[in-house]
């Protein structure tokens, strides 16, 4: 069994390896299978779309955004195409993990997709998507996965428990009024006075 730590280098390894325009060993693009891969780069317009996933100990989440048109939207199974979106973004890292570690990783998914559509004009709008998966595989005994503990010095919990800073009487705001003379005031309501 890997440990918590592995599996998250492995997976930023996958992730460092998936960036737009990058190459395999033989020099092939890599796909992810985004609609930004589809058509030609140059001739073709490219739609901009992309992912990326945060980490936690026992959990992923992977967080998919693109900007499509208005009617994608309302076409009846937007809803359907996001989450088979995001489940290819999580085949994709489980084939790169196996090929990078050589061992299996399993993600079990949580929720449902989570989306937010905000429109950037009358035409197209700008889609947030996001689903949690549960990480399988890894040692359980795992201290970043474990409950954690209280680290704090003694010396310092002490400092701490004393309560801050002791309250002395604020003598007021000093003020400078020119030609090298600084007065204060007691409180807000009283005359200045030179110090």
């Amino acid at each position: 069994m890997a440990t918590t730590l592995e599996i998250i280098n492995g997976i930023s390894q996958v992730l460092a390896n998936s960036h737009d325009g990058a190459l395999d060993d033989k020099g092939e693009p890599i796909k992810v299978g985004l609609k930004r891969e589809e058509g030609h780069p140059i001739y073709d317009s490219r739609v901009m779309d992309g992912f990326k996933v945060k980490l936690y100990p026992d959990k992923i989440c992977i967080h998919y955004h693109s900007e499509l048109k208005l009617k994608e939207v309302y076409s009846g199974h937007f809803e359907k195409d996001l989450e088979d979106m995001i489940n290819q973004i999580a085949k994709f890292i489980k084939k790169e993990y196996k090929k990078i570690t050589g061992n299996a990783l399993s993600l079990t998914a949580e929720d449902e997709v989570e989306a937010i559509v905000q429109n950037t004009s009358r035409v197209r709008v700008w889609v947030q998507a996001y689903r949690y998966y549960k990480l399988g595989g890894a040692d359980k005994s795992d201290p970043i996965a474990g409950e954690s503990k209280d680290s704090v010095d003694a010396s310092f919990k002490s400092f701490l428990d004393q309560g801050g800073w002791k309250k002395a009487k604020p003598k007021g705001q000093p003020v400078y009024t020119g030609k090298g003379k600084v007065k204060a005031r007691k409180d807000i309501h009283s005359a200045f006075k030179a110090e």
